[in-house]
């Protein structure tokens, strides 16, 4: 590989001279080799690894040098001698002879130079090489990366670390390399070396750990084993791409979506650390932009530009705040230092200026930005002004394009619509409009229903003139101290948010404003403001059409909130069917979940419709991630976060709540609602107004607070009856007095004994109790345990369904539980495999979790090849392929190219445990489906066929179609190349040559009962196919040695090789048949092999072996011989056509297959499978850079 000259100033030292001429020197380092170098080649090695040197994945190289200097210049470098030896060939043909003709060695050192840069830059520029990707030193180690650990190129190196490795109590200095899918550890220390590779999605615990000997470690466990590294130069930097990257295996366990790199990140400045990859610089501003999306509560598309220290001038307190600007394509957010001094929201849409203030002493580097709502906002101390006016401008103007793009198509949409201008000015009105036509295509029966034009709260508020008057007041003064707030900090999504604002919050949101308010803290009314007219369309597209979600969801529509009269009549039911039907096929991933109906009702209560449906796209797939998909994944997830914060917050209670099993209990139904559930309505809605500002914490904290309030009756409860009903009656008595709402009866009030009631509880001073003991909680904090807890809930669902999938199926087969257990993480990494490292159909397809357990993960063919060749004890010789092809077909009972793990198993059950039948049986079946054309429609007959035998209890065999001359010659030719590697192999291919020759014998006698054919177009089609005979000598055949009866093969030249009919046997039937892979004409169940076959004794009793293609068999008087190839194409002087009546039945095969006791013996004999999936976890395909199958162990040399 040529490189761009590089001065060395030590040409000899650790390199040896192997070649050298007057301008070019070929080195190889020492210690590399055979030999090794002895112990300085030891040092060498150990030196190489330690410093990370390029000579260890590039031991050779080529250096420049002008007779009278010192100085040497580096121009190729090579891994293999004949990689290098390519370079040096090419120098002495192509430059030495012209460097003798300069006369300055200058010009000559500047010639060699420009040369070889030259010839790099043709390379890159074929290539498609771009500048701006990874350096050559990270380069360097993305090649030493793939050679040391047998990696493909699709495995993306995502950065290298030096550290240590413990086995046992010895470290092992060495280097840590992290690519998307992998963790791998290389060390090479005086002659000893320890390679480890470990798959993201094997990883069970990660976790940064200080001892004293060891004040940074990293553990990293999977189910089997624990690994220990330590001595990291920069251990923070180092544990976050690993917890990032162990996410992303998460996220493919989860949902299979795989990682997709980002092609757009801005190109490097010269300045920047030339270690960093691009890969890494792309996860670097991932984590970057998922932090700032939480923080601000903006859409998961967003995307951070850039953030910059500076001050901001609040009007509010006449103070400049010192905090940090964020700058992303669609927004302009402010934090202070201090988090709850002062937050701040600009949405692009909403600025109409940005320009450049006069700089002064007391406000340097000012930057205004005004907005429609006439707001002004001052930025100072900005330290490149100029540059974040210029990146702000141009996301301006993108901004500008697509707002009037919408208003564009949002024109030609009113023009075509009688409401046009509701539809233009107000999006959210044209789904909930009054006329005729609207009202029915929202209908699912067709009958015209009511529909809601506001929030349903304000629909069915009841008060009464007199015993509400307290708290109707004190709701009025609520009211007005919002709207004095908005007057001192602005309203609207650019409101500066303070400690006042949470204040106001924890006091409890007036009536008529918490859909607003919701809108505005959730982030919803930014979605819902950049998506208009997106609801409207998913409700005409999901009304009328039924699927899973929509009958669970039609099931669940009369248990949300059935005592609030807003739900007890159509037009409460009618809104809550079209936001959930219009959320199931927004994402279909999620679907509908129970509790999403019981949380939907409560925004319908206090939003629009419209805006009901953006918040809870908001709640599910932003403030509470994976809550509502199949297995509620975020649920367990934040069960495990809040048992971690019961040990710390209240630690004298975790081990009785633990015995009592009572927080995975209660986490659940408290968590999914928020509350809703399990407490009386009128206080619930208090928890969502916290819960809406602040996120999932005042969620913990509130939950702890109910736990720390009920400790001492909970510490005495024997059982988790006796728990749950305490934590109930507690739940059940928080009350809202401030409410102005009538009382609504509450399910656990119906639920509790006939004890006392529980004192009353007010919910607000519950819910500042909640933040004066547990308010310490930190977002980041949960974040991190987050990440512990997905490690553990995900690996434990994996378990959970490979424990379901064995229980199952182990039932129907003879194979044990351990081996159904190992055969199954086998064909899912099979399946994980081929998702990172490419395959021919798309993953998405292949994984659903919502599908029943066995059929989760599924194969397609490319996959089960390899599979096949591992595990099947058929496989062997060359046409393993071919067979596994025949065996996926039969398997895949459905015809979608995929096969499931119970289909998988039964193939193999049949192959390693079957019986002499089954297994001829399987044997006769995958001969019969055609070879080459799936689609055709005998393929699809057959598998109705057998898809309706298989369901049958007792098989009938005469029912089983016949098998026709050109696909007998298919199952000889599997025969013979099943035998070729076994110890009794000339035994097993005598007894093959007998059973064909009298199936052979059966199949003529069998044509004299049937009627004369008459000619077809498919005989005419068939006569143009010829036999195809070797063209060369390379491509000759070499016959099996073998002794059949009285036909014999004897080994010589191969010009001098003859196949010679010796057989005493004079019958009515002598024929010669050959067989091609040239695929046939016949679109039926024609073999796609040829075969010849004369009827008489015309044919000459000699053939040359040189005219015979190597993939061919011949069959004559019954005795076969095999040869194995390359295909062939050319024809023999004879007529080749298929004898449309010669058939034979199962019944006939399996009898004569029971005269030969070797082919008994050996298809009775059964295969241990153990110790062919031992091989297949540590086996690397041939041919393939495809690693272990299974769990990665480390190998040690010691």
């Amino acid at each position: 590989m040529w490189v761009n000259p590089e001065e060395v100033l030590l040409a000899s030292a650790l390199w040896m001279t192997e070649r050298a001429n007057p301008y070019f020197i070929l080195q190889k380092r020492k210690g590399h080799g055979d030999g090794g170098g002895g112990l300085a080649g030891l040092l060498v090695g150990t030196l190489d690894v330690v410093l990370d040197s390029s000579a260890r994945v590039a031991p050779y190289r080529i250096l420049y040098q002008t007779p009278d200097s010192l100085v040497y210049w580096t121009i190729a470098h090579g891994s293999s001698r004949k990689e290098i030896t390519e370079n040096w060939e090419w120098l002495e043909q192509n430059l030495l002879q012209t460097l003798s003709i300069f006369e300055n060695e200058n010009d000559i050192t500047t010639f060699v130079k420009g040369k070889i840069q030259g010839i790099i830059a043709e390379y890159n520029k074929s290539h498609d090489i771009r500048e701006d990707d990874d350096t050559d030193k990270f380069k360097e180690a993305i090649a030493k990366f793939r050679k040391l650990f047998i990696m493909p190129e699709e495995e993306k190196l995502v950065n290298y670390y030096s550290c240590s490795y413990w086995k046992g109590k010895v470290p092992r200095q060495g280097w840590l390399y992290l690519s998307i899918n992998h963790l791998c550890f290389y060390s090479y220390l005086l002659g000893k070396e320890a390679k480890l590779v470990i798959r993201w999605a094997d990883i069970t615990q990660l976790e940064k750990n200080a001892t004293l000997l060891l004040p940074d470690m990293v553990c990293v466990s999977t189910r089997c084993s624990e690994h220990v590294f330590s001595v990291f130069l920069n251990i923070n930097e180092t544990f976050k791409l690993m917890e990032q990257l162990a996410n992303i295996a998460m996220r493919q366990l989860l949902d299979n979506k795989g990682f997709e790199q980002d092609r757009s990140l801005p190109k490097l400045k010269k300045k920047s650390p030339k270690k960093v990859s691009a890969l890494k610089r792309d996860l670097d501003a991932r984590a970057k932009s998922e932090r700032y999306r939480a923080l601000f509560r903006l859409p998961k598309d967003e995307k951070l530009d850039g953030h910059t220290d500076c001050t901001l001038w609040t009007p509010f307190n006449k103070m400049h705040i010192l905090g940090q600007m964020f700058v992303s394509t669609n927004y302009i957010c402010f934090t202070s230092k201090e988090e709850t001094v002062c937050s701040l929201i600009i949405p692009l849409r909403e600025v109409t200026i940005v320009e450049k203030a006069d700089s002064c002493n007391v406000l340097p580097s000012p930057l205004s930005i005004s907005t429609k709502n006439k707001m002004t906002f001052l930025f100072a101390n900005l330290k490149d002004r100029d540059f974040l006016v210029q990146r702000i401008s141009d996301f301006l103007q993108q901004t500008t394009s697509k707002i009037y793009f919408e208003r564009e198509i949002t024109g030609s949409l009113s023009s075509s619509d009688d409401e046009g201008s509701a539809l233009s000015c107000s999006p959210q009105r044209s789904a909930l409009s009054s006329d005729g036509e609207r009202d029915r295509q929202f209908n699912l029966n067709e009958s015209r229903v009511p529909t809601a034009t506001q929030a349903l709260m304000t629909m069915y508020r009841r008060r009464s003139p007199e015993e509400f008057n307290p708290k109707l007041a004190k709701e009025f003064l609520k009211e007005q101290a919002w709207k004095n707030h908005f007057t001192e900090y602005g309203q609207g999504v650019c409101m500066y948010r303070t400690e006042k604002t949470k204040e106001l919050v924890l006091q409890g949101i007036p009536e008529n404003m918490r859909g607003e308010l919701w809108l505005l803290f959730s982030g919803a009314i930014n979605e819902m403001a950049t998506h208009p007219g997106y609801y409207e369309d998913l409700v005409e597209k999901s009304m009328g059409k039924y699927n899973l979600a929509t009958e669970e969801i039609e099931r669940d529509l009369h248990r949300s909130l059935p005592e609030h009269p807003a739900f007890q009549n159509e037009m409460g039911i009618a809104a809550l069917r079209r936001v959930l039907t219009a959320y199931a096929f927004r994402n279909p991933n999620i679907g509908y979940c129970q509790a999403m109906n019981i949380v939907t009702s409560v925004l319908l209560l206090y939003a629009k419709e419209e805006e009901a449906f953006w918040l809870l796209v908001a709640l599910c797939e932003r403030m509470l991630p994976d809550y509502y998909n199949t297995r509620v994944v975020g649920a367990l997830v934040d069960q495990g976060v809040f048992e971690e914060l019961a040990h710390v917050y209240v630690p004298q209670l975790y081990d009785c709540m633990q015995a009592l099993s009572v927080i995975s209990t209660i986490s659940l139904s408290w968590f999914l609602t928020l509350f809703l559930s399990v407490m009386p309505f009128e206080s619930a809605v208090v928890v969502v107004d916290c819960f809406f500002y602040e996120g999932i914490k005042v969620i913990f904290q509130l939950a702890l607070s109910v736990l720390d309030a009920n400790i001492h009756q909970l510490l005495s409860c024997k059982d988790d009856g006796e728990a749950m009903t305490i934590l109930g009656r507690y739940l059940d008595s928080v009350t809202n007095k401030d409410s102005t709402l009538p009382p609504i009866p509450h399910l656990h009030s119906l639920l509790t004994d006939n004890r006392d009631p529980h004192p009353e509880v007010d919910i607000f001073k519950l819910v500042r109790i909640s933040y004066e003991k547990f308010g310490s909680i930190r977002a980041d904090v949960i974040e991190q345990m987050r990440f512990k807890q997905r490690l553990r809930v995900i690996q434990a669902i994996e378990d959970t369904t490979k424990r379901n999938v064995v229980r199952t199926i182990v039932t129907e087969t003879p194979f044990s539980i351990d081996e159904l257990e190992e055969l199954y993480t086998l064909f899912k990494v099979k399946h994980l495999t081929s998702c990172y490292w490419g395959s021919t159909s798309n993953p998405m397809s292949r994984h659903d979790p919502s599908l029943p357990y066995l059929e989760q993960y599924r194969i397609d063919l490319e996959q089960f090849k390899v599979l096949f060749a591992l595990l099947f004890p058929w496989a062997c010789g060359t046409h393993t392929d071919d067979l596994a092809l025949r065996v996926f077909r039969l398997l895949d009972h459905n015809a979608d190219a995929l096969i499931n793990f119970r289909e998988f198993i039964s193939g193999l059950s049949v192959l390693c445990h079957g019986d002499l039948t089954e297994k001829l049986k399987f044997l006769y079946k995958i001969h019969i489906l055609p070879v080459k054309k799936m689609h055709t429609p005998d393929y699809r007959m057959y598998l109705r066929l057998w898809n309706q035998e298989t369901k049958a209890k007792l098989e009938n065999m005469k029912d089983l179609p016949k098998l026709n001359q050109s696909q007998f010659i298919e199952l000889c030719k599997t025969l013979y190349n099943m035998f070729s590697e076994d110890p009794n192999e000339q035994e097993l291919y005598h007894a093959t040559a007998t059973v064909t020759s009298l199936l052979l014998e059966m199949g003529e006698v069998g044509k004299l009962f049937c009627s004369p054919a008459h000619k077809t177009d498919e005989d005419e089609d068939d006569e143009d196919d010829r036999i195809p005979v070797c063209r060369s000598k390379q491509e000759r055949t070499r016959c099996k040695p073998c002794d059949v009866e009285t036909n014999s093969c004897v080994a010589g030249p191969l010009e001098d090789i003859k196949l010679e009919d010796s057989s005493p046997k004079d019958t009515a039937m002598s024929s010669a048949m050959l067989i091609s892979d040239d695929e046939t004409k016949d679109d039926t169940s024609m073999s796609s092999y040829s075969v010849l076959s004369t009827g008489s004794h015309e044919l000459d009793d000699k053939l040359q072996c040189e005219d015979i293609a190597e993939d061919t068999v011949l069959i004559r008087n019954g005795g076969p011989y095999a040869g194995a190839g390359h295909h062939g194409k050319a024809g023999l002087p004879h007529s080749a056509s298929i004898d449309k009546d010669w058939a034979i039945t199962f019944l006939q095969f399996l009898a004569s297959v029971l005269t030969e006791q070797a082919l008994v013996q050996y298809f009775e004999k059964p295969v241990e499978i153990s110790a062919r999936i031992t091989n297949a976890k540590n086996v690397r395909k041939v041919g393939h850079q495809h690693m272990s199958l299974s769990d990665y162990e480390i190998s040690l040399s010691d």
